[in-house]
């Protein structure tokens, strides 16, 4: 039991020490209301009056129409978004073939090296080379 007392001991003393600092009192949010009405600088950008508000979201209620320019901006925002993904597939679809076209050089670049030797190889000197069979350079 001696442990419930000294985490509560210990508990207690914390909260007096919080509630008796300096920092508690800063942290708190002041009660001047004056600010918080007229707003400054680019605050007032930002907030509207209350009546304001309510007008706005009565104005917009969930079945209420949109207005043109609304649907303008979203419909060129849409059109922006379907540009960037269009153009992002189409780097990533130029990457890939430019990728493939390398392989694929390359590994007819190893498939002539292969059948050159193969040629040299078993080549007995007796019957002329095929040069029909052999790439041109």
């Amino acid at each position: 039991m001696s442990w419930t007392y000294a985490t509560l001991l210990g508990l207690l003393a914390v909260l007096l020490a919080l509630s008796l600092s300096t920092e508690a009192d800063t942290a708190a949010v002041p009660n001047s209301t004056g600010r918080a009405k007229d707003p400054q600088g680019p605050l007032k950008k930002i907030f509207m009056k209350e009546a304001d508000a309510s007008n706005f979201f009565r104005r917009r209620s969930r079945r209420a129409s949109k207005s043109q320019d609304e649907i303008n901006a979203e419909q060129r925002q849409i059109l922006a978004a379907d540009e960037r993904k269009r153009e992002f597939h189409e780097e990533k679809r130029n990457k890939f073939e430019s990728y493939a076209e390398e392989e694929h050089d390359e590994q007819n670049e190893k498939t002539r090296e292969s059948t050159e030797q193969w040629r040299e190889f078993h080549y007995d000197g007796m019957h002329p080379p095929h040069e029909y069979n052999r790439q041109s350079i």
